[in-house]
């Protein structure tokens, strides 16, 4: 199973394909200012969507800034029931 979406996770993402540190990605910077470009947001999509979220190009790219995407992304994952 994927790895559970948290801020964290959701930061550490984007971060890692930016090439920066975690701490230099900042929750209302818009992303593509900071250097995030649509080729980058798809590898980030599919990696999301290996989670199970459910989310499209559009939501990201209309509200891409790490504040918004943590909010969407962590409440679109699945929910998982321990039994």
């Amino acid at each position: 199973m994927a790895e559970r979406l948290t801020a964290e996770v959701i930061r550490a993402d984007v971060a890692a394909l930016l090439h920066v540190n975690t701490d230099e990605v900042y929750e209302k910077d818009n992303l593509f200012e900071s250097g995030l470009d649509s080729i980058r947001l798809l590898t980030l999509l599919e990696k999301w969507r290996e989670a199970g979220v459910v989310v499209s190009f559009v939501e990201l790219a209309e509200q891409p800034t790490l504040e918004d995407w943590s909010r969407l992304l962590m409440a679109r994952q699945p929910v998982v029931l321990d039994v």
